[in-house]
């Protein structure tokens, strides 16, 4: 069941959260500055697997009022941030900055509280265009979202 969203957010909390995140991004991977308001912290797991499937960025936020649609849950755009960030960090570890050319989010289910994580991971990596998806999951470990995408690595 979705959490009822708060009456108004706390004023002084949003302030406080944004200024937090104004003075301690950079605008670099991991630290820019929407990562830096959402919560992101990353883990990225085997980066020598000796299979592409095996290379994982692992990126987890707690659910905030900040990030609640009107229904009270995580905003669909956040979601699809979320897993897009996961699979571009993961790219630029194993192969360098790259664009995002095509993306489809399939949404499974709300998330309304606690710990969120995603996995980017590669389908085929590329020299030019790699194939790459993510799975959100909730606080209890349910699939919420599913990413994939094309990205074109730089001429």
């Amino acid at each position: 069941m979705a959490a009822a969203p708060p009456a108004r957010i706390d004023e002084a909390a949003a302030r406080a959260h944004f200024e937090d995140a104004l003075s301690s991004h950079e605008q670099a991977f991991e630290t820019f500055f929407f990562a830096r308001f959402i919560g992101l912290s990353f883990e990225y797991l085997p980066l020598d697997a000796p299979d592409a499937d095996k290379e994982v960025c692992r990126l987890s936020f707690r659910m905030h009022d900040m990030l609640r649609n009107p229904q009270g849950v995580l905003q669909g755009g956040v979601v699809a941030a979320a897993l897009d960030i996961s699979m571009g960090h993961l790219l630029k570890k194993v192969q360098g900055a790259g664009a995002t050319i095509e993306i489809k989010v399939q949404y499974l289910r709300p998330v309304s509280h606690g710990l969120v994580t995603c996995e980017g991971r590669f389908t085929k990596k590329g020299r030019a265009v790699s194939f790459m998806e993510s799975r959100m999951t909730d606080a209890e470990g349910k699939l919420a979202a599913i990413a994939t995408a094309t990205w074109k690595m730089p001429d």
